[in-house]
């Protein structure tokens, strides 16, 4: 059961409104860990803008996915996994590869870049940070630009699991690949 209620549209305030309402004309989501981030609306607004500029680039949308599930993985996060698995099947990432991340091990990426993305990602989590041998090997496959992108959307992602964890914000039933326990 969440530990947070939902704030409904007709009882937010002026400014909850005003990115909600923004929000929802853009098609982005209010859901999930949204639901905790519009009680402070400046925060909300700053995780949309962040969503949606790590969204356009350097990193492809399956590269990103590849990112997202080892992240919610990690976190044990629920409902950024229900999300996650749903958006991931949608830019053709496979079932087999959703359920060996699922099940904590490394999947069969043919993609260098996307099998990059898993180990950078899970490295940082499990170590605080990337050995010298593991950063080089990013650089190199990545490029400095697209590095950046893959640590910060470690991170930026990890707090969105960290709320929808602390939170705990439920996945919809039916929910075809839950999270592992």
């Amino acid at each position: 059961m969440a530990r947070i209620a939902t704030v409904e549209r007709a009882d937010m305030n002026a400014d909850q409104a005003r990115v909600y309402d923004a929000a929802k004309q853009a098609n982005s989501p209010v859901g999930g860990p949204y639901t905790a981030y519009i009680r402070l609306p400046k925060v909300f607004e700053a995780c949309q803008n962040l969503r949606i500029t790590m969204s356009s680039g350097p990193l492809s949308r399956r590269e990103q996915q590849i990112v997202n599930l080892t992240v919610a993985r990690h976190w044990n996060a629920r409902y950024p996994w229900f999300a996650q698995v749903r958006a991931s099947l949608t830019v053709g990432i496979d079932q087999p590869t959703i359920d060996a991340i699922n099940a904590r091990k490394d999947p069969k990426l043919a993609d260098a870049r996307e099998r990059t993305c898993h180990i950078v990602a899970r490295e940082i989590l499990a170590n605080k940070g990337l050995s010298d041998e593991t950063y080089a090997a990013a650089e190199k496959t990545m490029g400095t630009d697209s590095l950046v992108a893959l640590v910060t959307t470690t991170g930026s992602f990890s707090m969105t699991c960290i709320t929808a964890g602390t939170f705990r914000v439920e996945p919809p039933s039916p929910n075809p690949t839950p999270l592992a326990e």
